[in-house]
């Protein structure tokens, strides 16, 4: 049992996999093992967005505390409505559209950053205030908005190669191009010397600046491109369509192993926090639990990780 703990307080991300196979257990167990494999399938193809944002996060939040994309859910609501837009139900234009859904996320990302430096606002107020901001462009751009995404855009979002999502692979190796970058590069070393300790970095010559720029970038782009993402897999832009994003976002980087003292991430526990959250969400609609137990169960289970493995401060 020590040795059990010893591993995963040295790697937390492992449990959170761990958790992903025991919630899947339970719910096969409640069905009597109907539709076990169906679960797992459906599991993989809606943690894609969970990752694809997380991963964004995860730059951020390791930044150090106190560094969090709350614009988040804002940024793809309006991002899926510039992508269908632009995209106008017409496959020849879904690179455009693509392109666009992504600028819009940098934009958003780049102004995050502006009122956190330039005006001083700490970023849980600025990226929380710039929310709102967009959220109500999102309104007056997109209320309304009946386009439909592309029919090859749409089917390729939900295509599956034996049985599991395209996407999911896709995903799969653009996580493990996040992890080289996190560890193999001057950028990814940079954010992980600043969270661990900002002045220290500094004087070491890291821009440090310039990689919070670029951390929150980074979040907002993937946020835009989540939201074109999105409208294809749910067949339409919605200006609600990423509200579970807010918390899911978070809790996915914390579940996965990222530190939020900063200094430490892990991109493959992205995925493995997000299955795990998508699978207790789908045993406790199983065993027919309300949606406002579902966020208790999320907000608790944040909490222990953190207070497991996440709250330590980096030397």
């Amino acid at each position: 049992m020590s040795a059990a703990l010893a591993l995963f307080r040295r790697w937390p991300w492992l449990l959170s996999y761990v958790g992903a196979v025991l919630v899947w257990l339970g719910a096969v167990a409640y069905t009597g093992g109907f539709g076990a494999g169906a679960m797992i399938q459906t599991a993989l193809s809606l943690s894609v967005f969970a990752v694809v944002v997380g991963v964004g996060q995860m730059f951020v939040v390791t930044l150090g505390p106190g560094n969090v994309d709350l614009s988040l859910p804002a940024n793809i609501g309006l991002a899926s409505a510039v992508a269908m837009k632009t995209m106008d139900g017409d496959d020849r234009l879904v690179a455009l559209g693509l392109a666009a859904a992504l600028a819009t996320g940098l934009v958003v990302g780049l102004a995050n950053y502006l009122l956190i430096r330039g005006l001083r606002i700490p970023p849980i107020i600025a990226t929380l205030s710039a929310s709102f901001i967009i959220h109500s462009i999102d309104i007056a751009y997109g209320r309304g908005l009946q386009i439909k995404p592309p029919p090859g855009f749409a089917d390729f979002t939900n295509y599956a190669v034996g049985g599991v999502s395209l996407l999911a692979l896709l995903v799969i190796v653009f996580a493990a191009g996040a992890a080289l970058i996190l560890q193999r590069t001057v950028y990814g070393r940079s954010v992980l010397a600043i969270g661990q300790n900002a002045r220290a970095a500094r004087l070491a010559g890291i821009k440090v600046e310039r990689v919070r720029l670029m951390a929150y970038a980074v979040s907002g782009a993937l946020g835009g491109l989540d939201g074109a993402l999105l409208a294809g897999y749910f067949r339409g832009a919605n200006i609600d369509i990423g509200n579970e994003y807010l918390l899911l976002s978070i809790a996915v980087v914390v579940i996965g192993g990222t530190s939020v003292a900063g200094g430490k991430a892990n991109a493959a526990g992205v995925w493995g926090g997000a299955l795990f959250l998508v699978l207790l969400q789908t045993m406790l609609n199983t065993y027919g639990v309300s949606a406002g137990v579902r966020l208790l169960l999320t907000g608790i289970i944040i909490v222990a990780v953190i207070a497991f493995a996440g709250g330590e401060t980096p030397r």
